[in-house]
Protein backbone atom coordinates (compact mmCIF):
# COMPACT_ATOMS: atom_id res chain seq x y z
CA UNK A 1 0.00 0.00 0.00
CA UNK A 2 3.07 2.27 0.05
CA UNK A 3 2.19 4.61 -2.82
CA UNK A 4 -1.47 4.86 -1.86
CA UNK A 5 -0.69 5.51 1.81
CA UNK A 6 1.80 8.22 0.84
CA UNK A 7 -0.81 10.12 -1.15
CA UNK A 8 -3.54 9.63 1.45
CA UNK A 9 -1.32 11.09 4.17
CA UNK A 10 0.37 13.78 2.08
CA UNK A 11 -1.69 16.45 3.87
CA UNK A 12 0.45 15.88 6.97
CA UNK A 13 3.68 16.36 5.02
CA UNK A 14 2.37 19.58 3.48
CA UNK A 15 1.27 20.89 6.87
CA UNK A 16 4.63 20.14 8.48
CA UNK A 17 6.53 21.61 5.53
CA UNK A 18 4.62 24.88 5.95
CA UNK A 19 5.06 24.88 9.75
CA UNK A 20 7.81 22.46 10.80
CA UNK A 21 7.50 20.89 14.24
CA UNK A 22 10.40 20.89 16.68
CA UNK A 23 13.13 18.59 15.43
CA UNK A 24 11.86 18.33 11.84
CA UNK A 25 14.91 19.25 9.78
CA UNK A 26 14.59 17.23 6.57
CA UNK A 27 11.77 16.99 4.02
CA UNK A 28 11.72 15.08 0.75
CA UNK A 29 9.15 13.92 -1.82
CA UNK A 30 9.54 10.85 -4.03
CA UNK A 31 8.25 11.46 -7.56
CA UNK A 32 7.31 9.01 -10.29
CA UNK A 33 9.12 10.10 -13.43
CA UNK A 34 8.21 8.62 -16.84
CA UNK A 35 10.26 8.72 -20.02
CA UNK A 36 9.30 6.85 -23.21
CA UNK A 37 7.86 3.82 -21.45
CA UNK A 38 10.41 3.77 -18.65
CA UNK A 39 9.57 4.72 -15.06
CA UNK A 40 11.80 5.69 -12.15
CA UNK A 41 10.96 6.92 -8.66
CA UNK A 42 13.25 9.75 -7.61
CA UNK A 43 13.58 11.69 -4.35
CA UNK A 44 13.19 15.45 -4.69
CA UNK A 45 15.01 17.76 -2.28
CA UNK A 46 13.80 21.14 -0.99
CA UNK A 47 10.17 20.42 -1.93
CA UNK A 48 7.52 23.13 -2.03
CA UNK A 49 3.85 23.38 -3.02
CA UNK A 50 2.25 26.02 -5.20
CA UNK A 51 -1.26 27.41 -4.68
CA UNK A 52 -2.74 24.67 -6.90
CA UNK A 53 -1.17 21.83 -4.94
CA UNK A 54 1.55 21.07 -7.49
CA UNK A 55 4.91 20.09 -6.01
CA UNK A 56 8.37 21.30 -6.99
CA UNK A 57 11.75 20.00 -5.90
CA UNK A 58 15.35 19.37 -6.88
CA UNK A 59 16.30 15.96 -8.29
CA UNK A 60 18.44 14.47 -5.54
CA UNK A 61 20.26 11.67 -7.36
CA UNK A 62 21.48 10.82 -10.82
CA UNK A 63 18.60 9.08 -12.68
CA UNK A 64 19.31 5.59 -13.94
CA UNK A 65 16.38 4.57 -16.14
CA UNK A 66 14.96 7.90 -17.31
CA UNK A 67 16.86 10.54 -19.26
CA UNK A 68 14.42 13.45 -19.30
CA UNK A 69 15.53 14.78 -15.90
CA UNK A 70 18.97 15.26 -14.36
CA UNK A 71 20.48 15.55 -10.90
CA UNK A 72 20.11 19.05 -9.36
CA UNK A 73 17.35 19.91 -11.84
CA UNK A 74 14.28 21.62 -10.39
CA UNK A 75 11.15 19.81 -11.61
CA UNK A 76 7.45 19.97 -10.87
CA UNK A 77 4.89 17.19 -10.47
CA UNK A 78 1.19 16.88 -9.73
CA UNK A 79 -0.18 14.93 -6.76
CA UNK A 80 -0.79 11.88 -8.99
CA UNK A 81 2.96 11.47 -9.40
CA UNK A 82 3.78 11.38 -5.68
CA UNK A 83 4.99 7.90 -4.70
CA UNK A 84 6.32 8.66 -1.20
CA UNK A 85 7.28 11.38 1.24
CA UNK A 86 9.57 11.50 4.23
CA UNK A 87 10.38 13.74 7.17
CA UNK A 88 13.26 13.26 9.57
CA UNK A 89 12.25 14.37 13.05
CA UNK A 90 14.89 14.18 15.79
CA UNK A 91 16.63 11.48 13.74
CA UNK A 92 13.42 9.44 13.35
CA UNK A 93 11.83 8.61 10.01
CA UNK A 94 8.28 9.87 9.49
CA UNK A 95 6.57 8.53 6.36
CA UNK A 96 9.12 6.89 4.07
CA UNK A 97 6.75 4.06 3.17
CA UNK A 98 8.84 2.74 0.29
CA UNK A 99 11.93 2.73 2.52
CA UNK A 100 10.00 0.76 5.14
CA UNK A 101 8.78 -1.72 2.51
CA UNK A 102 12.36 -2.42 1.37
CA UNK A 103 13.57 -2.72 4.95
CA UNK A 104 10.77 -5.11 5.93
CA UNK A 105 12.03 -7.55 3.31
CA UNK A 106 15.57 -7.70 4.68
CA UNK A 107 17.15 -9.81 7.41
CA UNK A 108 20.57 -10.41 8.94
CA UNK A 109 23.54 -8.73 7.35
CA UNK A 110 21.48 -7.21 4.55
CA UNK A 111 19.32 -5.44 7.14
CA UNK A 112 22.36 -4.23 9.05
CA UNK A 113 23.96 -2.85 5.89
CA UNK A 114 20.73 -1.16 4.86
CA UNK A 115 20.41 0.54 8.25
CA UNK A 116 24.03 1.70 8.03
CA UNK A 117 23.32 3.21 4.61
CA UNK A 118 20.62 5.37 6.21
CA UNK A 119 23.25 7.30 8.13
CA UNK A 120 21.91 6.62 11.59
CA UNK A 121 18.29 7.47 10.84
CA UNK A 122 16.01 5.63 13.25
CA UNK A 123 13.13 3.58 11.83
CA UNK A 124 10.40 2.29 14.11
CA UNK A 125 6.99 0.88 13.13
CA UNK A 126 5.89 4.36 12.18
CA UNK A 127 2.90 6.56 12.73
CA UNK A 128 0.19 7.21 10.14
CA UNK A 129 -1.68 10.45 9.57
CA UNK A 130 -4.93 9.63 7.80
CA UNK A 131 -7.72 12.20 7.89
CA UNK A 132 -10.47 11.24 10.37
CA UNK A 133 -13.29 10.81 7.86
CA UNK A 134 -15.15 8.09 5.97
CA UNK A 135 -13.00 8.23 2.82
CA UNK A 136 -10.60 5.48 3.95
CA UNK A 137 -10.89 2.49 6.31
CA UNK A 138 -8.23 4.02 8.55
CA UNK A 139 -9.99 7.38 8.50
CA UNK A 140 -13.22 5.75 9.67
CA UNK A 141 -11.38 4.22 12.64
CA UNK A 142 -9.82 7.57 13.50
CA UNK A 143 -13.21 9.28 13.20
CA UNK A 144 -14.66 6.75 15.66
CA UNK A 145 -11.81 7.31 18.08
CA UNK A 146 -12.19 11.08 17.74
CA UNK A 147 -15.85 10.67 18.67
CA UNK A 148 -14.76 8.65 21.71
CA UNK A 149 -12.35 11.42 22.76
CA UNK A 150 -15.18 13.96 22.45
CA UNK A 151 -17.67 11.73 24.33
CA UNK A 152 -19.95 12.10 21.30
CA UNK A 153 -22.11 8.98 21.28
CA UNK A 154 -24.18 10.07 18.29
CA UNK A 155 -21.07 10.60 16.17
CA UNK A 156 -19.60 7.29 17.34
CA UNK A 157 -22.75 5.50 16.18
CA UNK A 158 -22.47 7.28 12.81
CA UNK A 159 -18.98 5.77 12.37
CA UNK A 160 -20.35 2.23 12.60
CA UNK A 161 -22.73 0.07 10.59
CA UNK A 162 -24.54 -2.36 12.87
CA UNK A 163 -26.51 -4.00 10.04
CA UNK A 164 -23.35 -5.01 8.18
CA UNK A 165 -21.74 -6.03 11.48
CA UNK A 166 -24.77 -8.25 12.20
CA UNK A 167 -24.44 -9.86 8.76
CA UNK A 168 -20.76 -10.65 9.41
CA UNK A 169 -21.46 -12.10 12.83
CA UNK A 170 -24.41 -14.22 11.72
CA UNK A 171 -22.57 -15.64 8.72
CA UNK A 172 -19.90 -16.94 11.10
CA UNK A 173 -22.26 -18.40 13.67
CA UNK A 174 -25.57 -19.32 11.98
CA UNK A 175 -25.82 -22.24 9.55
CA UNK A 176 -29.17 -21.20 8.03
CA UNK A 177 -29.85 -18.75 5.23
CA UNK A 178 -30.05 -15.22 6.54
CA UNK A 179 -33.18 -13.15 6.10
CA UNK A 180 -33.46 -9.40 6.49
CA UNK A 181 -35.61 -9.66 9.59
CA UNK A 182 -33.01 -11.70 11.47
CA UNK A 183 -30.19 -9.38 10.43
CA UNK A 184 -32.19 -6.30 11.41
CA UNK A 185 -33.07 -7.70 14.84
CA UNK A 186 -29.46 -8.67 15.45
CA UNK A 187 -28.28 -5.22 14.33
CA UNK A 188 -30.70 -3.61 16.81
CA UNK A 189 -29.29 -5.77 19.60
CA UNK A 190 -25.71 -4.87 18.65
CA UNK A 191 -26.53 -1.17 18.58
CA UNK A 192 -28.30 -1.28 21.93
CA UNK A 193 -25.43 -3.24 23.45
CA UNK A 194 -22.93 -0.69 22.10
CA UNK A 195 -24.91 2.22 23.57
CA UNK A 196 -25.33 0.56 26.94
CA UNK A 197 -21.63 -0.34 27.10
CA UNK A 198 -20.58 3.23 26.32
CA UNK A 199 -22.95 4.64 28.94
CA UNK A 200 -21.96 2.13 31.60
CA UNK A 201 -18.20 2.06 31.13
CA UNK A 202 -17.54 5.35 29.33
CA UNK A 203 -15.83 5.81 26.00
CA UNK A 204 -12.20 4.77 25.51
CA UNK A 205 -9.73 7.63 25.10
CA UNK A 206 -7.03 8.01 22.46
CA UNK A 207 -5.61 11.46 23.20
CA UNK A 208 -1.81 11.34 23.09
CA UNK A 209 -1.75 7.87 21.52
CA UNK A 210 0.23 7.43 18.31
CA UNK A 211 -1.22 5.03 15.76
CA UNK A 212 -0.03 3.05 12.76
CA UNK A 213 -2.16 0.93 10.44
CA UNK A 214 -1.69 -2.17 8.32
CA UNK A 215 -4.22 -3.22 5.66
CA UNK A 216 -5.46 -6.66 4.71
CA UNK A 217 -7.73 -6.57 1.68
CA UNK A 218 -10.63 -9.02 1.69
CA UNK A 219 -12.52 -7.32 -1.16
CA UNK A 220 -12.89 -3.84 -2.62
CA UNK A 221 -15.53 -3.16 0.05
CA UNK A 222 -13.99 -5.04 2.97
CA UNK A 223 -10.64 -4.43 4.65
CA UNK A 224 -9.29 -5.85 7.89
CA UNK A 225 -7.21 -3.11 9.50
CA UNK A 226 -4.58 -3.80 12.12
CA UNK A 227 -4.29 -0.74 14.34
CA UNK A 228 -1.08 -0.45 16.35
CA UNK A 229 -1.24 1.96 19.29
CA UNK A 230 1.79 3.47 21.03
CA UNK A 231 1.03 4.87 24.47
CA UNK A 232 2.79 7.82 26.17
CA UNK A 233 4.13 5.48 28.89
CA UNK A 234 5.91 3.37 26.27
CA UNK A 235 3.27 0.65 26.08
CA UNK A 236 2.00 -0.83 22.85
CA UNK A 237 -1.09 -2.73 21.73
CA UNK A 238 -2.66 -3.87 18.48
CA UNK A 239 -6.04 -5.11 17.34
CA UNK A 240 -7.69 -6.06 14.09
CA UNK A 241 -10.86 -4.28 13.02
CA UNK A 242 -13.24 -5.06 10.19
CA UNK A 243 -14.14 -2.09 8.03
CA UNK A 244 -16.69 -2.07 5.24
CA UNK A 245 -17.63 0.38 2.51
CA UNK A 246 -21.36 1.17 2.67
CA UNK A 247 -22.95 3.71 0.31
CA UNK A 248 -19.47 4.87 -0.69
CA UNK A 249 -18.43 5.52 2.91
CA UNK A 250 -16.17 3.39 5.07
CA UNK A 251 -17.63 2.22 8.38
CA UNK A 252 -16.14 0.40 11.35
CA UNK A 253 -17.54 -3.01 12.24
CA UNK A 254 -16.43 -5.26 15.09
CA UNK A 255 -13.11 -6.82 15.96
CA UNK A 256 -11.72 -9.52 13.69
CA UNK A 257 -11.49 -12.76 15.66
Amino acid sequence: MGYGKARLTLHYFESCLANPKNGQDYFSIKARVEDHGKTEHIWLLEPNFDSDGNIYGIVGNEPIDVKNVAINQNIGITLDYVSDWMIIENGRLIGGYTIRAIRDGLTGGALENFDKSLGGMFIDEGEDYFMPNFETPEGAILALEEAYDNDDLEEAIACKDFYKEAEFMLKKTVKIDLDESLVTKTADVLKLSFIENMKEHGMPKFTGIKRAFRRQKVSDEHYIITEICYYPDGGKSSEKLNTYKVNNQWKVLGLEN
